[in-house]
């Protein structure tokens, strides 16, 4: 996979608000790995993604990750991983006030900016859950994409949207939790299974 020559310019940003996505439109076989929230911090990640080079985008939550900052700034300087932004405390944004959306995202990715010297520019809401407050607070906290997913691990197996693999382009979601072993493995097994390569997603939305 050769980094930097797959760059592709992101939907913009249209009426002060972040574009949402779904999946990358792509004819290649690529597939991208996302984690979620960083809850449990398992001690074989770092080595886990060394071997098999997935560069995942973390999604993380500040409230999981203060006092764990050296655990995930490894992982960030070490496997090709991307920062994004999941707000602080992992509420359910939908209906809530423009402002407190705005502090919940901003102040995140303040937090990170400071603990692991990086600044993330993607988001994901918490639950896939939005409404045009939270895409207009992501893009006033220097987001520039809502990023969602068409398949998810749990307890060791790939769950599809659609069908019983994975397509090139689906972005894959699994958890900073217990099961972290299995779930990540059994991405990498169905990627494999399926011929896709991982690839980084920011190279897509850049």
């Amino acid at each position: 996979y050769p980094f930097g020559t797959v760059q592709q310019k992101a939907p913009a940003i249209e009426n002060g608000q972040v574009p949402v996505i779904r999946r990358i439109a792509t004819d290649k076989p690529y597939v991208f790995l996302t984690m979620d929230d960083g809850a449990v911090q398992d001690p074989d990640a770092l080595k886990l993604m060394q071997q098999n080079g997935t560069h995942p985008v973390l999604f993380l939550n500040q409230k999981y990750v203060k006092g764990h900052e050296a655990y995930f700034k490894q992982i960030l300087d070490a496997t090709g991983a991307t920062l994004g932004d999941h707000t602080v405390d992992h509420p359910n944004l939908k209906g809530k006030p423009y402002e407190f959306q705005r502090k919940e995202i901003c102040d995140d990715a303040d937090d990170f900016q400071r603990g692991l010297g990086i600044r993330p520019a993607l988001f994901r809401p918490p639950f896939g859950n939005y409404d045009q407050n939270t895409l207009r607070a992501a893009a006033a906290c220097g987001m520039r994409a809502s990023v969602l997913w068409t398949a998810a691990v749990n307890d060791g197996h790939v769950q599809f949207q659609s069908g019983d693999k994975l397509k090139p382009g689906d972005i894959v979601l699994m958890h900073f939790r217990k099961t972290f072993k299995e779930d990540y493995t059994a991405f990498v097994e169905q990627a494999k299974k399926d011929g896709l390569t991982p690839v980084p997603l920011a190279d897509f939305l850049g």
